[in-house]
Order: structure tokens, then sequence, then C-alpha cells
């Protein structure tokens, strides 16, 4: 555990008790600091008292409380603030959360260190979680002292003491970078940006606004910044002060990147790194294979980057990506009978990393749909000509069909049923797909549910 400093003796809310939030009571209290907290779930609270907090409704406690800090589920802006969170902001009492708390009691003791310990942290719409899978793989194979956390793995505050040249590696919701108070990273990581959670951010602009606060707060000493947007082309130019600055480097997955300065990129399968003009290394990513597909090359990209940023060479980074599994329900091959590939990519919640997912492969027969996001499917269009069908499920599943109007759809409202019929129809060669483009919560409790359910009826067509 990370002890929260420099509130010693002071009283702080803790709102929401979760895995974040129980966390970084816990954080602080071993700091020295005293906890109360609350959650409007009755079990939350009691386990919380189970563990010696006074729960109590911080709306009746403002007057008392030096800092709230606050679970990343819980809005504070948009659409409108949680009622406590409002009258914090009345009183005048800072608002925080795990993450803010993490950096702002970071370094301490590191000056026995004989190398400081470093932080990288990934955020972007998709692919940030396996980017940072991928990076904390990357670093033990090479054997650093590395914990994954964040939005995967351990919550933050859970993580063990920094040792020596050690490494944190965290994947960076929107919900986490909009309200850390404090954001320092050493290797800041932007993989893409597309649209999500605009509801939570009164829009796209608001929602790229959330992501750019992990570069502007802390100013890292390297920004890995993916290109292939205009919100990324103009995030790098705004943090380098020229085409040679390599403080930045920008990563393309299908652009060939050119100029003085530092650039990753992946073309055609193959992963290349350039520097002063000049190329520096080039891996063959096409026989990866916890990495399919030119989005999977993207991550990979990232990852490189971000690990070549702190000193890794390129073979033992390529020796590294040929060792990497993926990621449960990230393009996770679930198995394989009669030449028909099960893949499951739940996690593809949205219609651009559904896209990517659609272009990652030959024919597919695609399950899809659930609860629909704002913007339609007409994004979806490039990938469609590599669907054979679609089996669509969900409560909106005929609306959903109804997007699709070019593709052959058969409306099957349940996993169980897509996952047969897919199954039954599939040929020699083809994909059985779960990239929903859309969001679980009509059906299951989360993405990964989504992935489990299609997992265990496919391991029941494999036998």
């Amino acid at each position: 555990m990370i002890p929260v400093e420099g509130f010693q003796g002071a009283k702080i809310g803790v709102l929401g008790l979760g895995r974040s939030g129980l966390s970084a009571a816990r954080a602080l209290r071993d700091g020295g600091a005293i906890p109360v907290v609350w959650d409007d779930n009755s079990s939350a609270r009691d386990r919380a008292e189970a563990e010696g907090f006074e729960a109590r409704d911080l709306r009746r406690a403002m007057d008392e409380l030096s800092c709230l800090v606050v679970s990343p589920g819980i809005p504070h802006l948009y659409p409108t603030p949680n009622p406590v969170i409002e009258a914090a902001l009345k009183a005048g009492v800072p608002v925080d959360n795990d993450i803010g708390l993490f950096f702002q009691s970071l370094g301490r003791g590191w000056e026995m260190f004989d190398t400081a310990p470093k932080v990288i942290a990934v955020t972007g719409s998709n692919g940030k979680s396996t980017t940072s899978a991928l990076i904390h793989h990357l670093l033990e194979h090479v054997g650093r002292d590395s914990q994954l956390a964040g939005n995967i793995g351990r919550g933050v505050l859970d993580i063990d003491p920094l040792g020596d040249g050690s490494v944190v590696v965290l994947e960076l919701s929107s919900y986490q970078t909009d309200l850390a108070r404090s954001l320092t990273p050493d290797v800041a990581v932007f993989t893409n940006l597309s649209p999500d959670h605009l509801d939570r951010h009164a829009g796209h602009g608001g929602y790229f606004a959330a992501k750019r606060r992990l570069f502007a707060e802390g100013g890292p000493d390297r920004a890995v910044i993916g290109v292939d947007e205009s919100e990324g082309m103009f995030l790098a130019n705004q943090l380098g002060q020229g085409p040679a600055d390599d403080r930045v480097i920008r990563v393309s997955s299908g652009t060939k990147l050119t100029g003085p300065g530092w650039q990753v990129f992946a073309r055609k399968g193959f992963l290349s790194e350039y520097r002063k003009g000049r190329q520096i290394a080039s891996i063959d990513l096409r026989n990866v294979a916890g990495l399919p597909g030119a989005h999977n090359h993207q991550n990979a990209c990232a990852a490189y980057a971000a690990c070549r940023a702190i000193g890794l060479a390129p073979r033992v980074i390529e020796a590294g990506l040929h060792t990497f599994a993926g990621l449960p329900h990230r393009s996770q091959i679930v198995g394989e009978k009669d030449g028909v590939r099960f893949v499951n990519d739940s996690k593809a919640t949205n219609v651009d990393a559904a896209l990517k997912a659609l272009q990652a492969f030959g024919r597919i027969r695609w399950v899809c749909g659930g609860l629909m996001k704002e913007g339609g499917l007409e994004a979806l269009e490039p990938g469609l000509k590599n669907v054979a069908k679609a089996y669509v499920i969900g409560r909106e599943a005929e609306a959903f069909a109804l997007q699709l109007p070019d593709t052959d759809t058969e409306i099957c409202t349940s996993m169980a049923t897509a996952v047969a019929r897919a199954a039954q129809d599939a040929e020699p060669g083809d994909v059985v797909l779960l990239a929903p483009a859309a969001a679980s919560f009509d059906q299951y409790d989360n993405f990964e549910k989504r992935g489990e359910d299609f997992t265990d009826h496919v391991r029941k067509v494999l036998g």
C-alpha cells in the first residue's frame, strides 16, 4: 500500500466505496488522516464500518472536511454533479481522487535509491488496457521490477511501495484524469481518441480535454502520442517545441511518419522506429500472435515507444512482444474447430473499437449488439465488407440491425443463440467474432461478463 501523505490528523471524506474508494480510505488512514466515508449502497457502508471506518452522510460533514476523495464512477460536473460533490463545491472543499492522492504522495524516501522509480501513465479511447499490459509485460520480460495499476490490475494505492529503479504502469480513464489534482508521470501515453462517455464530459471536446490533462498538468519528461486523429496531432504539436523535439514520440498505425523528430509507426505489419531522420529499428509484427490486426499494431507501437523512452533496447522489446499472450476480452482467441476461429473482443464497446476488430480479420461471423451509444453505426461501413453475416444480441437487437441495411443480419437477442447460429453457419477460414460496438448493460453487469458468456458458449461448441 502507498500511504497518503499530507493529511495527518485531518478529516478526509471518501465518496464511493468500491475498489478504489475503500483502497483510498485505507491509504489515507495509513498516512495518518481520519477518513469519513459514504456510499449510497448500505452493504458497501457495512463493509467499510467492519474495517473501523466511520460512515455518515458527507453532505452534513463538509465543515469538518479538508478534502473529498471521489470514486471515478461518480459524476462531478456532467451531466449533473453528485449531491455530495455539489455540497463540496459550494463549501470550497477540494475534490480529488485516488490518482491525485497517489501522485501527491509519490517520491517520499526516494533519496535512498540509486535509480529513482518511474511512472508510465497510459490514456486514450481504445487500446489503453492492452498497451498498459504490454508495457508491463515487456518490463517483466527484461527483469525490471514493474507493477500494473489504475484502471487495470490493482487500485493505484494498493500497489507495493516502490523500489530502486522500479516502474509503475498506470492505465487511466478519462474519469480518472479529469479529476486528479496531481498528475506527474515520467512518461505519458495517448493512444487515440474516438467518441465515448460523451454525456459524462458534455461532448467530444470535454472528453478530449479530460484526456489532455494528463499531459498539460504535470509535463511528463516524454510524451508518446498517437497522431492518427486530429486531436493527437494537436496534442503533439502543443507539447513539442519544434519538429526535432524528441521529448514527443509520435506514433501511427498505417502512416509513415517523417521528419527530424522521434517516430514509431506500423505499416503493412512492420513496426519502424525513426529518429533524426534515420531508421533505428524494424520489427515484423505479422506473426506476433497476441497482437493481431492494425489496432493492436498501434498498441505495439505505443508500448514500444514508452519502453524505448525509459531505455529498453529494440531487440529486447521484440523478443518480449512474441511472448505476450494478450488480454481477455480484447481480440482474445478462445479456440478453433474445423478451421473456424472464435475471437472474444467484448471490450469493443464503441464503434471505433469494433471497426478495428472487423478490419483485423477476413470473413467474419459477427456477434454484435447491446446498449447502443450516441452516433449510430455509420462509421462501421469500412469494416462491413469483411462481415459474412451479423448475429445481433441485446434488447435493442432489431434497432441495431436496422442500422446495418446492407449486411446480412439475424436477430438472435441472446448470446447462446448467436454463438450457436454463427458456429452452425461458419465455414473453414471464417472467424466468429464478438465485437459488440455497444455497451453491455442491457444484459450484463460489464463487458467482462459478456465476454465470459461468449467464451462459455464457444467452449460448448468446441466440445
